[in-house]
Formats: structure tokens, sequence, C-alpha cells
């Protein structure tokens, strides 16, 4: 256990994020495709044309592929992935895995105001397995209002990790989108996991986990728009996002649990209440 926690994981990972940015790593394709049983009728296009395994990794997929539920009322899962966790943030805390919490607060890196808008709202936490398409979408339509990032380290966010390693999510790097909808505000967490070459954002390519070095707050006047569905960022590598909603402002389109699979463009929360946001 000691040794796991000793484990250069920030080294590990830039020498596989190198790796597998180099033309050698397009021989491990065909093995990374049988080992995790990709679905490649979805892929944008055939396998042989990648470069290497991280442009495989990170393909986009054809137009029809993932649609995106066009209520104006609804939410929907910005990622392929399963539900970790789901529910309330009661008194400052979400629930990591049974037994386990951490604070919204330490989660969004001691910003204690946005903690306060999300008090008493909704969570939930997905995440990406290697099989996954690895693009991030926007939730729902609004404004990027900032980005925060927030250094830190680079634990597997698998269900090892989140069993074992305590506060976990807080102790990993993030990098977060804030938005403000319809259906409030929304925080995008994107968290960063062992073997994640970096996390990047498509409307400011200036901004990624590889790029930011400490800790960044960026704030956009005036907000930049995205459409409900728009492709928002990417993992390099497999990762979890966790979704803030505000208090009193949705409800969940079904009884998720735990271990749900969710496809993006799937509607998971509709609006109610209020307007103001």
């Amino acid at each position: 256990m000691s040794l796991f926690y000793l484990l250069p994981k920030h080294a590990l990972s830039r020498a596989v994020g190198r790796w597998a940015r180099s033309p050698i790593s397009r021989f491990a394709i065909p093995l990374f495709i049988r080992r995790f049983r990709i679905n490649l009728e979805e892929a944008e296009k055939p396998w042989r044309d990648y470069p290497n395994l991280l442009e495989f990794f990170i393909r986009k997929l054809k137009p029809d592929a993932r649609p995106v539920d066009s209520s104006p009322n609804t939410g929907v899962s910005p990622v392929d992935g399963v539900i970790s966790q789901l529910g309330e943030i009661t008194e400052g805390t979400l629930l990591q895995t049974k037994g386990v919490t951490y604070r919204l607060e330490d989660l969004l890196g001691g910003d204690s105001e946005q903690a306060a808008a999300f008090e008493g709202g909704k969570f939930v936490t997905i995440y990406l397995s290697p099989r996954d398409y690895h693009r991030i979408h926007a939730p729902a339509a609004g404004e990027v209002t900032h980005v925060s990032y927030i250094p830190g380290k680079l634990f597997p966010v698998n269900d090892f990790g989140v069993r074992i390693i305590p506060r976990l999510f807080v102790r990993n790097e993030r990098l977060i989108t804030f938005m403000r909808t319809s259906l409030g505000r929304i925080a995008v967490v994107k968290v960063g996991a062992t073997n994640v070459g970096s996390i990047r954002l498509n409307f400011d390519p200036q901004v990624s986990t590889r790029s930011a070095g400490g800790r960044l707050r960026k704030v956009y006047e005036p907000p930049l728009p995205l459409s409900k569905g728009q492709e928002m960022g990417r993992f390099e590598f497999g990762s979890t996002v966790i979704l803030l909603f505000e208090p009193g402002r949705v409800e969940w389109t079904s009884d998720w649990v735990s271990g749900t699979a969710l496809k993006m463009g799937q509607p998971i929360v509709r609006g109610v209440g209020s307007a103001n946001h």
C-alpha cells in the first residue's frame, strides 16, 4: 500500500503520454481494441487511419452516434461512462463511496463562494473507463463564466482507487468549467488520474492541465456561449467527471443508481423551480 502512494505517478503519466503520442504506439491500437472491446462502428474513421494510440483514444464518433436530447428543459450526460455515485450535497459534503465523503469546498479548490452556491444541490460522479468515448460535451445550453485549475496528485480513479484512497477527488488535479444555464449554475469538474496525459478545453486551447502550471482561475468577459451537447474538452486517457447542480433547480429524470451506464447526450436531469440564475 505504501508503495502505491510512493510511485511517481506524474512522471509515469508523462512517460505514458509521450509514448502514446509517438508513431510506434500505433502498433498497440489493435491490442487496445481487443483488450477493451472497442466498438469500431461508432468511430469517425477506420482505426488504421490514426497515427498513434492517443489519437485513437480521443477519437471522434460519427455524427449520429450520440444523439443529444433536444428538450430545452433537460440536462444531459456530458460523457460516456458509469455512474459511480450521485445524490444531494448535504452539509457541504459529497459521497465518494459507501461510508466515505469529501468536502465540496475542497473539491472546488477552497472556493467558498461557489461551494455555497451548490450547497443543497445535486451531484453525479461519472467514471470513464479506457473503452469509453473520451470527449466531454456541454450538459446544457448556456455560457461559460470561468474555469479553475487545481493542481494535485494523479491517483487512479477506478473502483480500486475510489475504495482505498480517502478524499480521492480532492487530492487529484481538477479542471473545472463553471456554466450559467437555464437550469441554473452547473459545474463540470474534470478529474485527472494516473496515465491521463492531460485534460484539454476546446473553447480555450490555451488552458489545459499540461499548460496551466500552478493554480489558475480564468474569468471570461463576456462569457463564452456553448450549445447543449457541444464538445467542450477531452481527456487524454480515462478519468472522471463530477457534475454539480444548484439547489432547487433540477430533478433526476430516472431513479439512477450506482453502476448505471450512461451515454453522452442522454438526459439525466430536468429543470424545476424558478428561472432565476
